[in-house]
């Protein structure tokens, strides 16, 4: 799918921990993991923006500032999100923030954001991971603007949240796979070459879409092994893997990602929150993921993670202006 198709300002998003940002409006280039550069270069190198800033290289440290938002003063999260209200009783993984290498991160300012985006539409597409950072996103912003006026609505395949008084609207389609799936004589068939649903996303100026984790599903099982032979999933974690580097090194995954992005013609950039996701072991919900039984080793609590990933989103574009 050609993102710039849209005539927007466009988000691509294709894993559980990688967001993928085209845009389609602006004067810049923005691509691969590490590098924000003009698109009359065309650099596919990753070699990083001129400034010297690389926000995903870094390390997670101990911050009292945070967390950005209480769940109990939030009323757009699900239950399955809410750890501290069903009964985690741990808050230090509460208490951590994302410091890259190489420059500071901006702190995110929700009523600064509303001005930015006054009177559009932003939409996250994806699966529940989409579903998790969409109402991150809505808390931030709620937090920073708790008197602005909201409307809340929630439907099978299409949600939306408007800020009133800018005219802001962040909404969710949830689509796991992006393309279509269709029902045929031989069961149900991913169609790779069809996007009709996509025709639900037009009119949108942001579009931030995220995808990957339904396609690596393998059984039931869960997270753990790569942590050490203590562990067995991420029940009774409560700190991040320290230091900037996973166990395992990068998914494969994540490495054919990026070489096809690399072939792209539209401007894409790569929100690579792929590692500092993986380390946060801590984060999951786990046993506290409201009254959905079993364990969830795939989502994350709220607040938590998700914010880091829309902090790096505010960052990303701010630096993209």
């Amino acid at each position: 799918m050609g993102i710039g198709n849209f005539g927007y300002q466009a988000f691509f998003a294709v894993s559980t921990y990688a967001l993928f940002l085209g845009v389609a409006k602006t004067e810049f280039l923005l691509h691969n993991v590490t590098s924000i550069s003009s698109s009359s270069s065309r650099s596919r190198n990753g070699s990083g923006n001129g400034n010297g800033c690389n926000l995903f290289n870094g390390k997670w440290v101990v911050d009292d500032s945070y967390p950005l938002y209480e769940s109990s003063s939030c009323p757009f999260i699900d239950a399955e999100f809410d750890c501290q209200k069903y009964g985690r009783p741990d808050t230090q993984y509460l208490k951590y923030s994302w410091k890259p290498d190489s420059c500071q991160l901006p702190r995110f300012d929700g009523n600064e954001f509303l001005k930015r985006w006054r009177g559009k539409k932003i939409m996250f597409v994806g699966d529940s991971l989409s579903l998790n950072q969409w109402e991150s996103l809505s808390c931030m912003i709620h937090s920073s603007a708790p008197n602005v006026k909201t409307t809340f609505l929630r439907k099978d395949s299409l949600s939306s949240i408007t800020f009133q008084d800018y005219g802001v609207t962040i909404l969710l389609y949830r689509t796991p796979y992006l393309v279509d799936m269709v029902k045929e004589d031989l069961g149900r068939v991913l169609k790779l070459n069809s996007i009709q649903d996509g025709n639900a996303w037009k009119g949108m100026d942001m579009l931030i879409f995220n995808s990957w984790h339904w396609w690596t599903h393998k059984g039931k099982s869960q997270a753990g092994k790569e942590w050490g032979p203590s562990s067995k999933n991420c029940y009774g974690e409560v700190q991040p893997l320290m230091g900037s580097t996973y166990p395992t090194g990068m998914p494969q995954p994540a490495l054919v990602v990026n070489k096809v992005l690399s072939r792209m013609k539209k401007p894409v950039y790569l929100l690579d929150i792929t590692t500092l996701s993986q380390l946060r072991k801590d984060a999951h919900p786990s046993a506290y993921s409201g009254e959905h039984p079993g364990m969830d080793c795939s989502h994350w609590c709220l607040p938590g993670l998700p914010d880091t990933w829309n902090q790096l989103l505010y960052a990303a574009l701010a630096m993209s202006n």
